[in-house]
């Protein structure tokens, strides 16, 4: 299928990481906040979005980025993105590729989609939906490869596989500008993880197998890290979760340490 496609890219401009160019077709579109805060702050976020709140069946984007040398951005793809089931079992897919990232490049991307609203009776119903980040060096070096995909096979669908999990979420964090951001990450998730182990967790279902009254218990909320790239650069962190609240409060705090760089607190 044909992919839509948009770029980003930026640069130095005055002394400040900038948006110098920008392009996206229907049904894509990039918003860029203006930065505001104090004249410290040297980040841009650059909001992917789609058109109808989220991506329907069929849908194909492609998105590349140029993150310049010295430059720093968060780059999010469209909060609670849903993807929408249209006639005819169709393939959905979206990829973010950042290419020329140098030794002092910084950037933060933030992917992640849900079942829709859950508590309505929204649920994961659609064919196949594929999510791709990766991530280049100069000489088109790979530093980062990764993609998720969820497929509806029989017997299983994707909801029955999903558990009672609602919001999947991949927070990537590279370059030497975050590296305060990177370490505060990891030690935090290992710190809730550690907690979450500790503490009684929510019921999700029994054993159907077995038909026995020994359920399976699973935490509502879920997360891991580790380290990628050269020397260690990078951290991916992946989460899972019951609910698109509880991951906005983890970005929330997870992130706080970009506020100096981006002159507002993420996910505020």
């Amino acid at each position: 299928m044909e992919m839509e496609k948009g770029k980003v890219v930026v640069e130095k401009v005055r002394g400040k990481s900038t948006v110098i160019r920008s392009f996206s077709k229907y049904p894509l579109k990039f918003i860029i906040p203006r930065k505001v805060g104090s004249s410290i702050t040297d980040a841009v976020w650059i909001y992917s979005l789609t058109y109808g709140g989220g991506i329907v069946s069929g849908d194909s984007i492609s998105v590349e980025f140029t993150i310049g040398d010295g430059c720093t951005a968060v780059l999010t793809t469209q909060s609670s993105t849903k993807v929408y089931k249209s006639l005819g079992s169709k393939c959905s897919e979206q990829v973010l590729e950042v290419f020329r990232v140098v030794s002092d490049s910084s950037l933060i991307i933030v992917d992640w989609f849900t079942s829709g609203r859950h508590e309505s009776g929204e649920k994961w119903d659609f064919e196949l939906y594929r999510s791709s980040n990766c991530i280049f060096a100069e000489g088109n070096q790979p530093v980062f490869l990764d993609t998720v995909l969820l497929e509806q096979s029989s017997p299983v669908d994707i909801a029955e596989s999903m558990h009672e999990y609602q919001v999947i979420a991949m927070v990537l964090i590279y370059g030497p500008k975050l590296k305060h951001v990177q370490d505060q990450v990891q030690e935090n998730v290992k710190r809730l993880m550690s907690q979450q182990l500790q503490i009684p967790s929510t019921r999700l279902g029994c054993c159907a197998k077995t038909n026995s009254d020994n359920c399976l218990v699973r935490p509502a909320f879920i997360a891991s890290c580790s380290a990628f790239g050269p020397k260690g650069m990078g951290v991916v962190v992946r989460v899972a979760s019951t609910t698109t609240e509880a991951v906005y409060r983890f970005l929330h705090h997870q992130l706080a340490g970009m506020e100096p760089l981006l002159g507002v607190s993420p996910y505020s």
